[in-house]
């Protein structure tokens, strides 16, 4: 049998998974069981029936002995306790799973605190976008990076000043059928049981997004049909301003005009921040694993300075400074030696190559000694969930320009403020945007 929770889930005819980690006691409990029958009508979702609704009444519970008993049967004991190790490597909360029979859609919240997301008057709790993986990718590297975006939005939230939780989805599934209500319906019932304020992330379409809320629930944000539209603009102004005062703080003036800026990735974000340098006068250096993608924003700017490489050669090109704006993982202690940036600032999430704070720092350390200021980019990249909330909390009455000014206050001011103290403490940024921020996560 293949390393996977949701196989055990399967095979057992059960359809959820919850594990939780107390890491002051580092005590995990199990819960799986069968909460739906395989012919739920999911599209009736908020209609025929609502979260608190009975959807069997053949019920099944399994308590924490019984659970672990299931993946003893099923020889997964070791692979429980891996999922478990990466839940305490990064202080995770709970991982909550839903599984959906027919369409084999496996469904989980990789949720890491709730600590501001509690005692504020508001339905939502955390708050993390959702994003799908393909079928044949093994599920431990889906929870690796379910966990490791949970675990940045847990401090992206905090320094965005957004009153939720970290969280992040990750589903393991074909591409969306957006006229399928009952698939639709599922990731809409899915993410109101985890009490998270969500957005489509990489491989979901913003679209998505504009179905939920029409036929099911207002927990999804974003959209094109949203009161603040999609949310790659306003993620791209916040880097945008923390690159600025990147290179004022090196250079005095956090002019771009003339500097060489490798762009990796020209997606729903980097797209914006790409014509942000441009703007200023900056020479770009672009790449993207969509070749398509290259070519139509070279047409769109005739007259720019724009030279592209293959997605391999980014890493080592010839700039002053790098936005990765695509995947994560990308700065590995193989890649940062052979590195020439002056500066690193991009919206990627999860750019160190690492699981855990103690990682991030040894990674952290690794640029500082290349000579590269790195500012973490759950630091900046802030404008997503900002307007996810802003959509969330206000509706009709959202404002794209006050939020627009409030995004680029914080990413100038916070990025200022933290260069200068992790100077001034003789840390690297990342580990100094920790400790700004923690005692607020882990704090009593």
């Amino acid at each position: 049998m293949r390393e996977s929770l949701f196989d055990v889930l399967r095979d057992e005819e059960l359809n959820r998974i919850r594990i939780h980690y107390d890491w002051r006691t580092d005590v995990a409990a199990l819960y799986t069981g069968r909460e739906w029958d395989d012919d739920m009508r999911w599209r009736d979702y908020n209609r025929a029936f609502t979260l608190y609704s009975v959807l069997t009444p053949n019920a099944v519970y399994h308590n924490d002995l019984e659970s672990r008993a299931l993946f003893e049967k099923h020889g997964l004991t070791d692979y429980l306790e891996r999922v478990i190790g990466l839940m305490r490597k990064g202080r995770h909360l709970l991982l909550e799973g839903f599984y959906w029979k027919k369409k084999d859609i496996r469904f989980i919240n990789s949720i890491h605190s709730v600590k501001v997301g509690v005692h504020n008057r508001s339905q939502v709790v955390v708050m993390g976008g959702i994003r799908r993986h393909d079928p044949n990718e093994a599920e431990f590297d889906v929870l690796i990076d379910g966990m490791n975006l949970g675990r940045g939005m847990s401090f992206k939230n905090v320094a965005a000043h957004v009153p939720c939780g970290g969280c992040k989805i990750t589903v393991h599934a074909p591409p969306v059928e957006l006229d399928d209500l009952d698939e639709v319906g599922f990731l809409a019932y899915a993410n109101d049981r985890t009490r998270n304020a969500t957005g489509p992330d990489m491989n979901y379409p913003a679209e998505l997004a504009d179905v939920v809320r029409t036929h099911f629930s207002y927990g999804f944000a974003g959209g094109t049909k949203g009161y603040l539209g999609p949310t790659g603009r306003p993620t791209a102004w916040g880097t945008y301003h923390a690159m600025k005062q990147a290179v004022r703080f090196l250079e005095g003036s956090e002019s771009l005009a003339g500097k060489r800026i490798a762009v990796q990735g020209l997606g729903a974000v980097g797209i914006h921040l790409a014509e942000y340098y441009l703007a200023e006068g900056a020479l770009l250096t672009v790449t993207d694993v969509d070749p398509a993608a290259v070519e139509a924003f070279r047409r769109a700017h005739p007259d720019a300075l724009i030279e592209t490489v293959d997605p391999d050669a980014i890493y080592f090109v010839d700039a002053d400074l790098f936005s990765p704006c695509a995947v994560g993982g990308v700065l590995t202690p193989e890649r940062i030696p052979r590195m020439r940036f002056k500066i690193i600032a991009g919206p990627a999430n999860n750019q160190l190559r690492a699981s855990s704070q103690e990682e991030e720092y040894e990674m952290a350390a690794l640029l500082d000694q290349a000579g590269i200021l790195f500012v973490l980019d759950w630091w900046h990249n802030i404008g997503g969930v900002m307007t996810g909330y802003e959509e969330y909390a206000y509706l009709e009455q959202a404002d794209m320009e006050a939020l627009m000014a409030r995004i680029e206050r914080i990413c100038r001011e916070e990025t200022r403020r933290l260069l200068e103290k992790a100077r001034e403490a003789g840390l690297t940024p990342t580990e100094m945007a920790y400790r700004l921020v923690e005692e607020t996560i882990y704090g009593e």
